[in-house]
């Protein structure tokens, strides 16, 4: 454990943040290793949920970010149809300077200190060699590379299950599953999205681009060199004209009281956890007629993959789950029309719903 100034503990105990059921604050100064593990649920089962490497800018918005992740994935988890409530685990940092292999193995010990409440995996700047050494002191992980015994690269079905949650996008509101000759904007062209980009244009999509790192924008480029076009940076590619479908698929707020008001597509659904920056953006994002994919519907496939990987991975059988996220994503629709509420509504009441009927059957 670490100190706890004020401002994390205020952070902490903030009402809004969902009464989480634990959270560690994790300090090992041998290793430099600074992090927050927070649990939001295990109602379904342990939590699962990644671990993001980030350098924050004060300790409370790192305890914030994590409270708000785990959060959400007990409602991705939920709606994904796991026996898995929710955590999410924050390394302070940058991962291109600070992260070492003591570090890693000190938050392994962390992490294993918690006896299987949480199992953890790759997130923002974490990745799958990452998770082969938290896995040396921690046999609560997953994500790991199948040389280690694991399935790899979880993004692969991250991008299929957002792609799923785009097509029911396109059936609901086009009554066409089909994005052929659809204009998609896709902010973001890193481990997911450009997998994303991948399925896309495969399909016939015309599709634009932005990132912040000019290398991922030309590996995209450099791979469809024909039908990708790329734009300076999102503020350009949510102005774009004629475009149908946004993606975002990078860290999380991008959807806010700039950004809305600003938006060209008719479609909001990417692969990007936390989109929405504060309540009500849900309902700003509906006056203005725009759908809305609950990102933590849409990006379920990999918490799919890493999930199966704890009892034996087989990519076929995890597939044909996050397939399954085109209906879960229709129903989400159906029932957001017939209660009359947002779509970011409707799915957390069906998760709400799933996790308060695993709390009173126990």
């Amino acid at each position: 454990m670490t100190d706890v100034s004020d401002g994390v503990l205020h952070t902490l105990f903030r009402s809004e943040q969902g009464g989480h059921e634990q959270v560690v604050l994790c300090q090992d100064r041998a290793s430099g290793l600074k992090a927050v593990i927070a649990l939001h649920s295990t109602a379904l089962g342990p939590a699962l949920g990644g671990t993001r490497f980030y350098p924050y800018a004060t300790e409370e918005e790192a305890v914030a970010d994590a409270l708000n992740l785990a959060r959400g994935m007990s409602y991705k988890n939920a709606l994904a149809g796991l026996d898995h409530g929710g955590g999410k685990a924050v390394i302070i940092g940058d991962p291109g300077k600070d992260k070492t292999e003591e570090l890693l193995l000190a938050y392994g010990r962390f992490v294993a200190s918690l006896g299987g409440r949480y199992v953890t995996a790759c997130d923002v700047g974490t990745y799958v060699a990452d998770m082969d050494v938290v896995a040396r002191e921690c046999r609560w992980t997953t994500g790991r590379s199948p040389e280690n015994g694991g399935a790899g690269d979880s993004s692969v079905l991250t991008a299929f299950g957002v792609y799923q949650g785009m097509r029911a996008s396109a059936q609901h509101l086009w009554g066409d599953p089909s994005l052929r000759g659809r204009r998609i904007g896709v902010a973001g062209v890193g481990k997911v999205g450009h997998h994303l980009v991948d399925h896309l244009r495969k399909e016939g999509a015309e599709v634009v681009i932005t990132d912040v790192r000019e290398d991922a924008v030309r590996r995209v480029l450099d791979r469809h060199p024909q039908g990708v076009t790329a734009v300076a940076d999102t503020g350009a590619l949510i102005r774009t004209e004629g475009l149908d479908v946004y993606a975002p698929c990078a860290l999380g707020g991008a959807l806010n009281d700039d950004s809305v008001p600003a938006l060209t597509a008719a479609v909001v659904c990417g692969a990007a956890n936390n989109q929405l920056a504060h309540p009500g953006v849900e309902k700003d994002l509906a006056d203005r007629g725009i759908l809305y994919a609950p990102d933590y519907v849409v990006n379920a496939g990999g918490v799919i993959q890493v999930a199966d990987e704890l009892h034996g991975f087989d990519f076929d059988r995890c597939r044909a789950k996050a397939a399954k996220i085109f209906d879960t994503t229709l129903a989400i629709f159906a029932r957001a029309k017939s209660d009359g509420i947002p779509p970011a509504a409707a799915a957390d009441r069906i998760a709400e719903q799933r996790m308060a009927e695993a709390r009173a059957s126990r």
